[in-house]
């Protein structure tokens, strides 16, 4: 296990996010799905998020990013899903018919944590360092 560093922290924070379009659209394919892509990264990149993992689907994007701990998981998911669907909807005018008005994702999203220990094990280390 590799950890990261801020100024002041040393941190492992690794998120699994999920989102999915408008009423599950199969849309996310060819020139489209690769120019979500570069909009994620870009974002990513803005906010000092590495993705480890990231794959886009036909309808959803999977995601398994290190995020800092300045950074709230809503924050990073919401300027990725708003930056990404307000320029497809400029740069693909065709999409806003397909999807029936401005909303290009679905609402909400998935997010799940990435450790390498478990809770017994932070348990077990507590009980051996209290006083």
């Amino acid at each position: 296990m590799q950890y990261d560093t801020g100024k002041h922290c040393v941190y492992y924070h690794r998120y699994h996010l999920v989102w999915s379009t408008k009423y599950r659209y199969k849309v996310l394919v060819g020139e489209l799905g690769l120019r979500v892509r570069d909009i994620c990264r870009h974002v990513c990149g803005e906010n000092g998020v590495d993705i480890i993992h990231g794959v886009v689907s036909r309808d959803h994007v999977h995601m398994f990013v290190s995020v800092p701990p300045k950074l709230a998981i809503s924050d990073l998911v919401r300027k990725m899903k708003g930056r990404s669907s307000y320029r497809i909807q400029r740069e693909f005018p065709q999409i806003r018919k397909r999807c029936r008005g401005c909303r290009f994702w679905g609402g909400g999203y998935f997010s799940t944590t990435n450790g390498a220990i478990t809770e017994d094990l932070v348990l077990q280390y507590l009980d051996q360092h209290t006083p």
